[in-house]
């Protein structure tokens, strides 16, 4: 009996026409009416989904925005070689010459490092205007989940999630993240929602959406940059084989929305949470008086969070980008190794 991942993928063929060889030629993107649409699958991804083992997907935005080269090529060669160590294949999604890329090799990974902020920064909203252009994108949490989830990838490890932003009640500015992890059956490990964000406001708006939300080994959801936020959530896991049964059952309901996984920060890095908290406050208040909004608050924020803490808010976001990516990690192996005892027992039935 063929995989779940391998039926998905066999399923995709059909609809698109997916270059799946890492050695062919660079795919055309869309350039005329009635195109196909080319999906470069990374030959490594590709074997791995067919044959139903353990893929995470991440994130390229934390490459591109999220901090200066040559830092953000070392961190994401480090975060897919400690998805490697713990026994998956990493898949790191983003858009280069109007082609989305599900897993990307050294060569890709250092373009898009060098290219940076000259990568569009690529919602779900925006994939198509990309794509039509033949345009550089580097995906966002949105936009990774959408392409993660259409090849049949059930994993995906970024450092944070996109939320409501603190005054949301009076700007309305809620990312998209939240709505479109309603609509998309992936689990998302993180830690948590970012604290420059309304956190309260934020589980109140998964809670609409359908977003089954859980703590790793906590009864409380993290603050990205600090492990606690005074918010209870409603479900606790405590092992990958937790995490992994969770995402099956999700799966076999058919919800069609995504579960959010929230990993406390490592104990050793979250000393400095108050200091860094103080300069989001200050961060916030100078956006505000530049009228800096929409897309561009978050960098914004993050870039002056950095340079008002000494460089303090940037090694504590590589690690637990890192410390999620091991955690991301071992849930897909255990994902992978459930899905293979069911099968079995389907067969021996």
């Amino acid at each position: 009996m063929a995989s779940s991942a391998a039926l998905r993928l066999n399923n995709l063929r059909r609809h698109l026409d997916l270059d799946l060889d890492h050695t062919a030629n660079k795919a055309a993107g869309v350039n005329s009416v009635g195109a196909s649409l080319n999906v470069k699958v990374a030959q490594e991804v590709s074997e791995a989904l067919s044959l139903g083992r353990a893929v995470v997907a991440l994130e390229s935005t934390i490459i591109s925005h999220g901090m200066p080269y040559p830092q953000n090529l070392e961190t994401a060669k480090a975060v897919e070689a400690i998805v490697r160590e713990n026994g998956a294949v990493p898949a790191t999604i983003a858009i280069l010459d109007g082609v989305p890329r599900i897993g990307l090799s050294g060569e890709e990974l250092e373009r898009l490092a060098i290219l940076g902020t000259k990568a569009q920064k690529t919602a779900r909203r925006d994939i198509a205007y990309v794509v039509a252009r033949g345009g550089n994108g580097a995906t966002t949490v949105s936009g990774t989940m959408f392409l993660a989830s259409m090849v049949g990838i059930h994993i995906f490890v970024t450092g944070g999630m996109g939320g409501v932003h603190r005054q949301g009640e009076y700007t309305m500015d809620i990312s998209s993240d939240l709505t479109h992890l309603g609509r998309t059956p992936i689990a998302v490990i993180c830690a948590g929602v970012k604290s420059i964000l309304d956190i309260p406001r934020t589980l109140e708006y998964l809670e609409t959406q359908g977003v089954c939300v859980a703590a790793y080994k906590t009864n409380e959801f993290p603050a990205f940059f600090t492990a606690s936020s005074g918010c209870m959530v409603p479900c606790r896991v405590d092992t990958p084989e937790e995490c992994a049964s969770l995402i099956e059952a999700n799966t076999k309901l058919k919800l069609g929305s995504g579960i959010l996984i929230g990993v406390p920060i490592p104990q050793e890095h979250s000393t400095s949470g108050h200091i860094i908290e103080s300069a989001i406050k200050k961060a916030l208040e100078e956006a505000k008086e530049n009228n800096i909004s929409g897309n561009a608050i978050t960098p914004f924020l993050l870039d002056r969070v950095n340079a008002l803490t000494g460089g303090v808010s940037l090694a504590s976001n590589i690690a637990l980008v890192k410390n999620n990516a091991q955690l991301g990690a071992k849930v897909a192996v255990a994902l992978a190794l459930l899905r293979e005892n069911n099968q079995r027992k389907q067969e021996t039935e």
